[in-house]
């Protein structure tokens, strides 16, 4: 399976030289061996013809017949026309891409055999780019191909038909037992769960064969899919058990002081929930070990999650440690420095403030405190960069740690000493990560979850309005401000753009101040100097403004109890755990709270299902599944973001509940062989065994 074996080399395939070895690897697939895990994402039954007559939109179909008519054709856009007749019907094929040999081979008289799927066109049915073949009129109604086309994921460089040839090969390489690909389960643990060999399953899901369970392959649960898919979710979560364990031979200073966390709690103007208080005790018996907290800590919105970090960062900073919080944005870093020196400046400590956006004597004045020790730390991105260095960094506390590289978080965690010296990292999210996820992307993971929110919050009123009726929404803001109350009007892009329906954030105030001249409105966006952003804010805060009319940047960050409505233009633009984000900034006062998504029609099926969940729910955990499920776990998670290496195959919106199995296969094979364990690793994750590391 190795490189040294000469049947895994990609160059020794027929069609394959440097230059598309290069293009192959850039989509990771390094040997021959890799062709057969990238498996296809649907089937086309081209085995079977389908009269045209009996044809409606939206089949994908194999259809032939003879060319009535064939021309170039100019409207819109230059295209070639051809008109097929098979006796039954007539449909028309249009390619507006096609060179002078397609004109020559669709012309009238021939006979084609095409697939392609079928829509309504202006002149009846059509297929748009149709797969083409010409035949001879023998072949008419004569179909020779016995198994499914598989149809691969793939660039825009490399089209289907090499797929096909460069499949064909490997599966051939491998009946012939020229190309060795071990069979790493053994066969007591495949008879107890009932699965095929690893050979039968990839033969099967590349080259289906039309007496297949057609309708269960493509709802993923036939027995070869679920071999693929159980081994695959078995060496990621063998991955990242082994890359806990390796952390918890790493050193790390012990934190056991919490008195001044006693201290802290005291003066703090509210008590802290049960919840908290159960997180904060979990957190402080992993700082007072001497090896690498490494804990997610989970909390919906406005849960108060602020108030276990400061808790963790008084333990720390009570041992004689540095710490530093992070987070993803300034506004956000900046409701942190706020908060954190009102708590923690009358009890003598230090604070300091470092974003990209301090300069000059500001920023080496922040670099020499840092460098000092003895303070906590709180800032941007710029935390991370070359230049800035740490006395002794003991806690490393990193808010909706999904927005940031894992280059990034790296990068601050090597800050905290020597080559086997680690800070304790805390890493919180507000964006609650399924269960699913978090077991496999997190596998091994302390997980602490607040599922209790402060008293007094009140879940949040959700409706789901077209934007025809805006005039309606525009006089209930007007009520809710007359009533003494404060509201949100959220807008996804900043200025007027052709291109997008969206209403933006400066057109909508100019229109809002029209049309609620008594109101005093205020505009916030991400390009606002620092200054300008906090002055805003802090009017609002203070109530000098009833209406806020923000981009997506007041998503975290912002907590103004007074504010009770909040409206989203465009809402069907954003992703679910954006929105939920967003209406978590309402509803942290005392009075009923409402948000009012507006939409523009009409909406398609995903947007649809996004909206009605946010309507029938407040629940994070529950809003976090259902966006795996409509977005996968990359979006979720942001798999650039976090260094997760995307799954060939498995998809842990579809798979979950292969999940616990999987868990209990990976066991049992680590326990009977830790050489089938690597193997499993190298196979499917390969020299990015390292992508998880935290």
């Amino acid at each position: 399976m190795g490189t040294d074996d000469p049947a895994n080399d990609l160059l020794q395939l027929r069609g394959v030289g440097v230059k598309f070895r290069e293009q192959l690897n850039g989509i990771g697939i390094q040997q021959v061996h890799d062709l057969l895990l990238h498996l296809p994402i649907r089937y086309e039954d081209r085995t079977r013809l389908t009269a045209i007559g009996s044809l409606s939109p939206g089949m994908r179909v194999l259809v032939n017949g003879r060319i009535e008519y064939s021309s170039v054709v100019f409207g819109r856009r230059r295209a070639l026309l051809v008109v097929l007749n098979d006796g039954t019907g007539l449909i028309h094929l249009r390619f507006f891409y096609f060179n002078q040999a397609q004109q020559q081979a669709y012309k009238a008289g021939g006979h084609l055999r095409c697939f392609g799927e079928v829509r309504a066109g202006y002149k009846g049915l059509e297929m748009v780019h149709p797969s083409c073949q010409r035949i001879r009129q023998a072949q008419l109604g004569v179909v020779e191909q016995q198994t499914l086309t598989p149809v691969y994921p793939s660039t825009s460089s490399i089209k289907q038909h090499r797929w096909l040839q460069l499949t064909d090969q490997a599966l051939r390489l491998l009946h012939n037992d020229q190309l060795k690909l071990p069979e790493l389960l053994p066969t007591a643990i495949r008879q107890r769960f009932q699965l095929p060999s690893l050979r039968q399953a990839l033969q099967t899901l590349h080259r289906p064969a039309i007496d297949d369970d057609l309708p269960a392959i493509l709802e993923r649960r036939h027995p070869a899919q679920q071999r693929v898919i159980l081994e695959e979710l078995m060496a990621h979560h063998l991955a990242m058990k082994r890359l806990n364990l390796q952390l918890q031979k790493l050193s790390a200073p012990a934190l056991p002081n919490t008195q001044l966390w006693q201290q802290l709690a005291q003066q703090l103007p509210f008590k802290p929930t049960a919840a908290q208080l159960r997180v904060i005790a979990e957190i402080g018996r992993d700082l007072a070990r001497p090896t690498p907290m490494l804990r997610l800590l989970q909390g919906d919105v406005g849960s108060g999650k602020t108030v276990v970090a400061a808790a963790a960062a008084a333990m720390a900073l009570a041992s004689g440690q540095q710490v530093a919080l992070v987070a993803p944005t300034e506004l956000l870093a900046e409701q942190h420095l706020h908060t954190l020196r009102a708590w923690f400046t009358p009890l003598g400590i230090d604070v300091a403030w470092l974003s990209g956006r301090v300069s000059g004597k500001q920023r080496s004045a922040a670099l020499a405190q840092i460098a000092a020790g003895g303070c906590l730390v709180v800032g941007t991105h710029a935390l991370m960069q070359e230049g800035v260095t740490f006395h002794r960094l003991g806690l490393v506390i990193v808010d909706e740690q999904h927005r940031f590289g894992v280059g990034q978080r790296l990068a601050l965690r090597d800050k905290g000493g020597g080559s086997d010296m680690r800070p304790h990292q805390l890493i919180m999210t507000a964006t609650p990560i399924p269960r699913t996820l978090a077991m496999t992307a997190y596998a091994g993971l302390a997980v602490s979850v607040i599922d209790e929110l402060p008293p007094g919050r009140k879940p949040v009123t959700t409706v789901v309005i077209s934007s025809e009726r805006r005039t309606e929404v525009i006089q209930r803001l007007a009520d809710a401000c007359a009533a003494g109350r404060q509201a949100y009007w959220v807008c996804t892009i900043i200025e007027e753009s052709e291109q997008l329906v969206a209403q933006a954030a400066e057109q909508t105030t100019e229109a809002l101040r029209k049309a609620l001249p008594q109101l005093t409105i205020d505009l916030v966006h991400g390009r606002l100097k620092a200054a300008d952003k906090e002055r805003v804010m802090q009017r609002f805060r203070d109530g000098l403004s009833q209406l806020l009319v923000a981009t997506t940047v007041i998503e975290v960050g912002v907590d103004v109890p007074n504010a009770s409505l909040m409206i989203i233009d465009n809402a069907e633009r954003l992703g679910l755990s954006q929105l939920h984000q967003l209406r978590g900034r309402v509803g942290r006062g005392s009075d009923a709270a409402s948000c009012v998504l507006l939409y523009q029609s009409p909406l398609g099926h995903m947007a649809k299902a996004r909206l009605e969940t946010m309507r029938n729910s407040n629940d994070g955990f529950y809003i976090a599944e259902q966006d795996l499920k409509l977005r996968g776990p990359g979006e979720v998670l942001g798999t650039r973001q976090t260094g997760i290496q995307q799954m060939r195959i498995a998809d842990l919106g579809k798979d979950h509940h292969l999940l616990d199995q999987a868990i209990e296969l990976a066991d049992a094979v680590a326990s009977a062989s830790p050489r089938a364990e690597q193997a499993l690793i190298q196979r499917w994750i390969g020299d990015a065994a390292s992508y998880g590391e935290v």
